[in-house]
């Protein structure tokens, strides 16, 4: 398994397996929960692309004239359009628009697999496309783990 954060270049071979871990970071307020799907991926083949970069900066300012912030943003849309598989864990008490976005851009890729635990506040969209689009779900982040990786494995 090799891990990738941006900024880091995303040297992908085109056999490489690519893990894409979309989900709740409200700017540090959710849990570290790519930590538990990384190493859930330990001894795997699998590139993991973790978009919680290391140093953020908070003052970046979300704008095309931000080369940082832009670099962010691209780093994260070209390793969601490499993506083999897309672990998307959408935590209670956050609200993710950026995750939800990302679902949008991605639902009707056979790439997502999806835990929305009861108390997302926008749950009920997310059930309504998952189901719209044959999107995997499973109800906690140990399954999304299980999930995850048991994809990464069947690309063998």
């Amino acid at each position: 398994m090799r891990l990738l954060k941006p900024p880091a270049q995303l040297t992908i071979a085109d056999h490489d397996t690519v893990v894409f871990l979309a989900g709740s970071i409200e700017m540090g307020r959710a849990e570290p929960w790519q930590e538990r799907v990384t190493e859930a991926l330990s001894g795997t083949a699998a590139v993991v692309l973790n978009p919680r970069r290391d140093d953020w900066d908070a003052s970046w300012q979300q704008t095309l004239q931000s080369p940082q912030f832009v670099g962010q943003v691209e780093w994260e849309l070209d390793g969601l359009d490499r993506a083999d598989v897309i672990a998307f864990y959408l935590q209670p008490g956050t609200r993710s628009p950026i995750s939800l976005m990302e679902l949008g851009l991605h639902a009707r890729t056979a790439s997502a697999v999806v835990c929305c635990p009861e108390g997302f506040w926008r749950k009920g969209n997310v059930d309504v496309v998952c189901r719209r689009y044959g999107i995997e779900q499973v109800t906690d982040l140990e399954a999304l783990c299980a999930a995850v990786r048991g994809r990464v494995e069947d690309r063998r």
